[in-house]
């Protein structure tokens, strides 16, 4: 109990909680909402009610990710790459629409709950943000859980992050503007490397951009509870946490991780957030990482940061891989690609 309580110490973010004002608004029942529905149920639901071990759902899912990607084309190419510095070397991959700009570049780190997801799974948002901003967009193939630690998919993005300032897709080349965007897991790290650039030294991001981002490794989010029932995407990997008690739950990811579930390096909530780039945080109203997203914003406001959220109802985690049969991908798409062409004026 020593440890739970130890774990548990910092500063009170209640006072960040807010109910933030909706941005879009989303028809449930549209032809696409009931597609992507229709996927979740397929693709999220049915598969984790399965008899198959963890490891072999592990590995279905990895592997349909992969294909989902595999699918995808672009007026332009996807070019292999790899991003090398100090003693380590992350394979990934270059989104590079026709026409884009080698030296405006975005680091895209993926999503996937730290354990699924690749550089070739994410070309839905690659592709389109390529595409919607004119930059050569590098997404790095971070080394997953739970092969590896939490903390080594910290190390490779601070890795990617060095490199792409002095590398582009044709090699070597200074940079000229760099946005770091993220999904999820991704977003959770493209927040943590917002901090870790300003605290050592590395030349900050023109734009950060977090898409459904996962901030607080605590789990203290209201909506992770509240919103349950609507997030078909989130809800079969969050159905057993929910039913340890908050303090155990908070021992147990501290065991997991190897660090301290409060530790800014996971949860970029909890750290300082004065001084950071021009940050858009994505959310929908309905997921449970909602208030992950509103707390976070809250807080860098109050500490005077640049930060915004833009929130969409009645939609799915990371609804902007859905751009084949949402609207509303193309709508968020379009958003972050305005954000990031207006910070690299």
């Amino acid at each position: 109990m020593l440890f739970t309580k130890f774990a548990l110490m910092g500063q009170n973010l209640s006072k960040y909680d807010r109910d933030w004002p909706i941005s879009f608004d989303t028809d449930p029942n549209s032809d696409g909402a009931k597609a992507v529905e229709n996927y979740l149920v397929e693709n999220f639901i049915n598969p984790a009610s399965g008899n198959s071990s963890v490891t072999e759902k592990l590995s279905a899912k990895r592997a349909r990710f992969e294909s989902n990607g595999l699918s995808r084309e672009i007026d332009g190419e996807y070019r292999e790459g790899i991003a090398n510095f100090g003693d380590i070397s992350v394979s990934g991959e270059w989104s590079l629409a026709k026409g884009s700009d080698a030296d405006r570049r975005i680091l895209y780190i993926h999503g996937g709950a730290f354990t699924v997801g690749s550089a070739v799974s994410h070309r839905a948002i690659t592709g389109n943000l390529s595409k919607k901003t004119g930059c050569a967009v590098f997404a790095p193939n971070y080394r997953l859980m739970p092969e590896n630690s939490r903390l080594a998919s910290v190390e490779d993005c601070q890795a990617a992050y060095r490199w792409i300032l002095e590398n582009g897709p044709d090699g070597p080349k200074p940079i000229e503007k760099l946005a770091i965007v993220g999904d999820s897991a991704g977003g959770n790290l493209t927040l943590v490397m917002a901090q870790w650039a300003r605290d050592n030294g590395v030349r900050p991001a023109d734009a950060i951009v977090g898409i459904s981002a996962a901030t607080d490794s605590t789990y203290a989010s209201p909506s992770i509870k509240d919103n349950f029932d609507t997030d078909l995407m989130l809800k079969p990997l969050a159905a057993p946490l929910l039913k340890i008690p908050r303090p155990l739950l908070v021992w147990f990811v501290w065991k997991q991780l190897g660090v301290r579930p409060t530790d800014p390096r996971v949860s970029p909530l909890r750290g300082d957030l004065s001084g950071l780039p021009p940050t858009l945080l994505h959310a929908s109203a309905h997921e449970m990482m909602f208030d992950d997203s509103a707390r976070y914003v809250a807080k860098a406001q109050s500490q005077g940061s640049d930060a915004r959220l833009q929130s969409w109802s009645h939609l799915c985690h990371v609804w902007h891989m859905f751009d084949t049969m949402l609207p509303e991908a193309h709508e968020a798409i379009d958003e972050i690609a305005n954000f990031i062409t207006d910070q690299m004026e």
